[in-house]
């Protein structure tokens, strides 16, 4: 499996981020949306870098029980409530990014949601990996 990150020079930077993923592998593996919630079903978190940490722990747990790791990410899509609070806590939430992900960024999008399926819920991550 290899995925290739291209982000052309005539682009803006590509930060937290990768413009395009060129994957090669044998299997897909489709990420269903995951929230801030604990094992038994409880949003937990306040705000929304304590929740951003959750819900991507959870799509990494989910990931790693399908056999792959942060690093097989070639999508994830971001569900905020508050797109204005996502990008004013960017860098937060890149550092959480970083720590439980590393440095490999996948292509990524952020979209704004008026309500997530749990209204508690302040965001939503989805996506795909592709593995050998």
């Amino acid at each position: 499996m290899s995925l290739d990150r291209v982000n052309p020079a005539e682009l803006s930077p590509a930060r937290g981020f990768s413009h395009a993923v060129v994957a090669t592998g044998s299997r897909l593996v489709f990420l269903a949306g995951q929230t801030a919630l604990d094992p038994d079903g409880t949003v937990v978190g306040a705000t929304l870098p304590e929740q951003f940490r959750t819900a991507l722990t959870n799509l990494l747990a989910a990931l790693a029980a399908a056999g792959g790791g942060p690093g097989d990410l070639a999508r994830v899509t971001v569900y905020a409530t508050d797109v204005a609070d996502y990008r004013a806590r960017a860098a937060e939430l890149g550092a959480i990014w970083r720590e439980l992900a590393g440095r490999d960024y996948p292509a990524m999008a952020v979209i704004g949601a008026v309500r997530l399926w749990d209204s508690e819920a302040l965001v939503e991550l989805d996506g795909f990996a592709v593995l050998d």
